[in-house]
């Protein structure tokens, strides 16, 4: 209880800090979401694959690294249930479409990987995928740094018409931003026990607990920071979170690689965890369509985009367990 109540109340702040360095410094609240936000808040899992793949538990780890970026959509889905007024695919920048493509494109490699598995020649004690994650990763973040920063340059004037936090200087919104950081790391590294004792107390295996139970566990400070940042109007900086984090969870993957002892993480797990890649795949896909079409209409407080989503995470879970 202490830990969440932490999250929620550092992860709130943490939505602002964010937003004010976002403005102070020209970056855009995607590229802060993306790179700040989405680093804090995916650590969770870092520790939990660093954690899990030392004592040998490959399949923990890549459950909670490919179920978080599931939940993740789901999280970007739900927060149609914030905008009131508009959805979120037609508020939104369309650079995201960006981060999306990326996210997807890690993803197919990590689905190929999986499909492959012990058949894929390894680079000493890890796969070739890992690799190519890293490459992918460090393009991925140049890439939508300058796409943010051509997109500022071009529209100087409109945003600064939009400046709100003048009374706020850069040190100290990086100041509290780093102390809010900090709690929200604190508190959410604990996280994970909840997930592992479930894991323990049942019979469900690792593959399905680590997809479902632990990757909840270790996504709620992207709950919190995404719908703070939803309430504050900084939408771009919410989905720059969610989207960003989905990119950071596969390079923890190859972090977790690293770790692993036995060889190439991959070709130690279940292949099911394709099928949660393969969800996380085709989420995103829906979204990168609804950030295209940009519709405004809502069905049941959802836009078409989010309730598919929403829809299609339903029969994951239902895929998941039968294939436990």
């Amino acid at each position: 209880m202490v830990s969440a109540a932490t999250i929620v109340y550092s992860g709130t702040n943490l939505s602002r800090y964010g937003d004010i360095i976002a403005e102070k410094t020209g970056m855009g609240r995607t590229w802060i979401g993306v790179l700040l936000m989405a680093s804090v808040t995916s650590l969770p899992e870092l520790v939990t694959g660093i954690s899990s793949v030392t004592q040998g538990l490959a399949d923990i780890a890549a459950g909670d690294v490919l179920g978080s970026c599931v939940f993740n959509m789901v999280i970007l889905a739900s927060l149609d249930l914030v905008e009131r007024e508009k959805t979120i695919s037609a508020r939104a920048h369309h650079g995201h479409v960006l981060a999306a493509g990326f996210g997807i494109l890690l993803l197919s490699l990590i689905s190929v990987s999986l499909y492959g598995g012990s058949r894929l020649a390894p680079l000493g004690s890890v796969g070739f995928y890992s690799i190519f994650i890293l490459a992918i990763y460090l393009f991925a973040m140049r890439t939508i740094f300058s796409y943010e920063k051509r997109e500022f340059a071009r529209f100087i004037g409109e945003q600064a018409a939009e400046f709100k936090y003048q009374a706020v200087s850069m040190r100290q919104a990086a100041g509290k931003f780093a102390l809010n950081a900090l709690l929200v790391i604190a508190a959410a590294v604990s996280l994970p026990r909840i997930g592992a004792g479930i894991a323990q107390a049942t019979a469900l295996g690792q593959s399905f607990v680590g997809n479902i139970f632990i990757a909840a566990a270790t996504s709620l400070p992207e709950v919190v920071v995404s719908l703070a940042a939803a309430r504050i109007g900084a939408i771009d900086l919410a989905i720059g979170n969610l989207l960003g984090s989905n990119i950071c969870n596969i390079f923890i993957l190859a972090v977790d690689d690293l770790f692993f002892a036995k060889g190439p993480i991959l070709g130690y797990v279940n292949s099911n965890h394709i099928v949660s890649s393969l969800a996380a795949i085709s989420m995103t896909s829906i979204m990168i369509i609804g950030l295209t079409y940009r519709s405004e209409k809502k069905l049941l407080f959802l836009a078409w985009d989010s309730m598919a989503v929403i829809l299609l995470y339903l029969s994951y879970l239902i895929l998941l367990y039968a294939f436990r």
